[in-house]
């Protein structure tokens, strides 16, 4: 992605284009779920449905927009230091109870749309619905497994704009896999796919940089230590640029 420009951009995903003006990006959370198998790490994927008006049919990592009253969701553990402040760091101020949300944010959907729960086994409760499952298997989220990976915002004229932040966590820190998925139904066809197969398949533009990515920190970082380099991508003078948080 790092140079490509607006116009290369508008040919290879032209389903994303927006009629109206310019939208303000909007928070948002992804989550790479991680695993080895037989040598190779693996990662999760889902295809969104041929109706959503936002990257239809395309193979995704679970995520969706960040609820704030998430950041108000009681945590088994708390986010690494080093995790924290790379989350609050790049463009625009994002205060600690912002980055909290936007990393809880990125639990509560890989529930909703893949039925696992990461955290710890224990008691929990809550008054929010969108959390309640965690409640009733007895499940309390926890932060400290999650990883920074990268942070991209989508450029403007697209139908939906977001600024979006990858973050990680191996499939051992999930305490809960439920066997029929989650209960929104967003993602179809769940899978696990190494890597080199997850960058060949349709995938959007940006998830294939931050694939490559993800892929060279693992060749110098297998256990994904905190603090690690976080690439920013961002549109700037009609071409896509490609920071280190």
């Amino acid at each position: 992605m790092d140079g490509i420009t607006m116009t290369e951009l508008d040919k290879l995903e032209p389903s994303a284009l927006a009629r109206n003006g310019p939208l303000r990006p909007r928070d948002a959370a992804t989550l790479i779920l991680l695993d080895r198998k037989d040598g190779d790490v693996v990662v999760l994927m889902g295809r969104r449905h041929m109706k959503h008006a936002f990257m239809p049919g395309k193979f995704v990592f679970p995520g969706g927009r960040t609820d704030p009253a998430d950041s108000r969701i009681k945590a088994a553990d708390d986010l690494h230091p080093d995790e924290t402040a790379k989350l609050r760091a790049g463009i625009g101020r994002v205060s600690l109870a912002r980055a909290r949300a936007i990393a809880l944010s990125a639990i509560r959907e890989t529930y909703e749309e893949a039925g696992l729960l990461i955290g710890r086994r224990g008691a929990f409760s809550t008054t929010k619905a969108d959390w309640q499952g965690f409640a009733d298997h007895g499940v309390a989220p926890a932060l400290a497994p999650l990883r920074f990976i990268a942070r991209a915002v989508t450029p403007p004229g697209r139908v939906r704009r977001f600024d979006t932040r990858f973050l990680s966590a191996w499939r051992s820190d999930v305490a809960v896999e439920l066997p029929d998925g989650g209960p929104t139904n967003e993602l179809e066809e769940l899978m696990w796919l190494p890597l080199d197969e997850a960058m060949r398949s349709d995938i959007p533009a940006i998830t294939q940089s931050v694939l490559g990515d993800l892929k060279q920190r693992l060749a110098v970082d297998p256990g994904l230590e905190p603090g690690g380099d976080v690439p920013f991508y961002r549109m700037i003078n009609q071409r896509f640029r490609r920071d280190i948080l």
